[in-house]
């Protein structure tokens, strides 16, 4: 059984989903229903989905709170479906303070495999819990915002949202 819910905060729009394991997966502004419906079907093929807010409310909340500037960091279970190198390098975007950013060498760097730079954002792409699982973190070696599902704009919103709130929790 998978449960799922719509998170609506400010003009964004969250599809969040979760299986009894954990969190399996958030949408990003702009992604629609058929593009979550599409995402089910190629993921979780033959998977039952039940919208139930309740089985989703810690999460929901959580987001909603992050949104709107009043939470730095998430908790609970997360139900992660990838490869060994996709799972460290979440674990790794996981490191990341709020606030902060890193480029895709250094996150490489920090899953001790230096030339996997181009791997790094294969594993960020193919990340379904963004914002909790901060791809958004992570730019280019310049400093640049680079490649990011829910678009560039949305990455520096969320970037900007955490500078601008940063300052109240330190």
């Amino acid at each position: 059984m998978v449960y799922w819910d719509v998170l609506q905060v400010r003009s964004w729009t969250l599809y969040v989903a979760a299986t009894p394991f954990g969190l399996c997966r958030v949408t990003l502004p702009g992604e629609s229903l058929d593009d979550d419906v599409k995402w089910r079907m190629r993921f979780m093929p033959g998977a039952q989905w039940r919208h139930d807010p309740g089985a989703l409310q810690t999460f929901t909340q959580q987001l909603s709170e992050y949104l709107t500037g009043t939470r730095q960091d998430f908790f609970g279970t997360l139900d992660l479906y990838g490869t060994p190198f996709q799972r460290a390098v979440w674990q790794a975007l996981l490191t990341i303070p709020y606030g902060e950013t890193r480029s895709y060498q250094d996150v490489a760097q920090m899953i001790h495999d230096p030339k996997a730079v181009r791997a790094v954002g294969g594993a960020n792409h193919a990340n379904r819990i963004p914002i909790i699982i901060p791809c958004h973190r992570v730019i280019g070696k310049q400093g640049d915002l680079v490649g990011y599902g829910g678009g560039l704009e949305v990455k520096q919103a969320l970037l900007k949202l955490e500078q601008q709130t940063r300052r109240i929790f330190c």
